[in-house]
């Protein structure tokens, strides 16, 4: 089978390997589509130390069941199905508590075994999914990354009812939290970014309100389109010293600042002023199963659709698809990886 394999940084090689067998209770999936994360951007470049090469990355994905685990009795051969990549280990404190994503023992498909950046992967059966074949594999491939906002989102909401809500950031995590924070009744929502060409992605998606914080007033934008209701939350997609310190800048007395993106790690923060104005900040990884379940029965109903906002492109460029994310060279927010047609 074919694989783009990750053998350090910025070097991802078109390699052939055999094709795996399922354990007993393990299914081999045919890929059909697969996403490129941006944390696997951060990966190709070496800067995670979570992934260490050689490496077949890939956690987003759709494809078709080939062949299952002498064990397996819920999931059949040719059935269509998403895959939740994280892997908990259902005994120790957190998983009782319900937050299996902060498992003391997780791992992640693509990251800690091999991914989706491949013609066949194995996953155990309890990551698999069923989608109904009417669903597009590209659609159906945002299983995972709409879980995370979705998650991330909906505890925001949660304090905030029909919030204006600030999103920095317009990749796949950004829009994603920006459609979802529709879904869930929010009254506005503002987009930034400093890329031009991906803001007019945006606008073309039905994000109406976006800003370059480059080349325009952030709090005159605000002013225009929130008035003076202001933000009550921010979701920060991007994670970068900009992002954050402009947050707490903005940001409603008693509002929220929910941390997703992993840009950087260490960042001042005026601590003091949150205190006096009762700014929660929180952060949100990954996503409990509900969380994706939920975020593929969205998909199924038709709520998010990539079309405007994404590209397609062949396995064997992965590597160059790779090279212009780095470069700022793509407009769009997500780009697919088709694998079996």
């Amino acid at each position: 089978m074919k694989v783009l394999a990750w053998n350090g940084p910025k070097q991802l090689d078109m390699e052939e390997r055999n094709i795996p067998d399922p354990g007993e209770q393990e299914v081999l999936i045919k890929v059909n589509v697969a996403g490129i994360c941006g944390s696997e951007i951060e990966g190709f470049l070496g800067h995670n130390s979570l992934r260490v090469p050689p490496l077949i990355m890939g956690h987003e994905f759709c494809g078709y069941v080939e062949k299952t685990g002498k064990q397996v009795d819920h999931i059949a051969s040719g059935t269509k199905v998403v895959v939740n990549p994280l892997i908990h280990c259902g005994r120790c404190d957190k998983c009782r508590k319900g937050l299996e994503n902060l498992c003391d023992h997780r791992q992640i498909i693509g990251i800690h075994q091999s991914g989706a950046f491949a013609d066949y992967v194995i996953v155990p059966e309890s990551t698999v999914v069923e989608v109904p074949k009417s669903l597009d594999s590209y659609t159906a491939s945002l299983a995972e990354p709409l879980a995370c906002c979705f998650r991330a989102v909906r505890r925001a909401l949660h304090q905030h009812p029909l919030a204006n809500i600030f999103i920095y950031g317009a990749g796949t995590i950004g829009v994603l939290s920006a459609f979802v924070a529709e879904i869930l009744g929010a009254n506005r929502v503002i987009m930034a970014d400093i890329n031009e060409e991906r803001l007019a992605t945006m606008q073309k998606a039905g994000i109406k309100h976006t800003v370059n914080p480059n080349n325009q007033d952030v709090k005159d934008e605000i002013q225009k389109t929130a008035g003076d209701k202001g933000i009550d939350i921010i979701i920060d997609a991007a994670g970068f010293m900009p992002t954050r310190t402009q947050a707490s800048e903005i940001i409603n007395s008693g509002g929220i600042i929910m941390n997703v993106g992993l840009g950087i790690n260490e960042t001042p923060l005026p601590i003091n002023d949150f205190i006096r104005n009762e700014v929660t900040v929180l952060g949100s990884f990954c996503y409990s199963k509900k969380d994706f379940h939920d975020a593929v029965q969205l998909l199924i109903e038709g709520e998010i659709d990539p079309k405007n906002w994404s590209e397609v492109r062949e396995l064997q460029d992965g590597q160059q698809a790779f090279t212009d994310l780095i470069e700022g060279k793509v407009k769009n927010s997500k780009i697919f990886l088709e694998i079996n047609k």
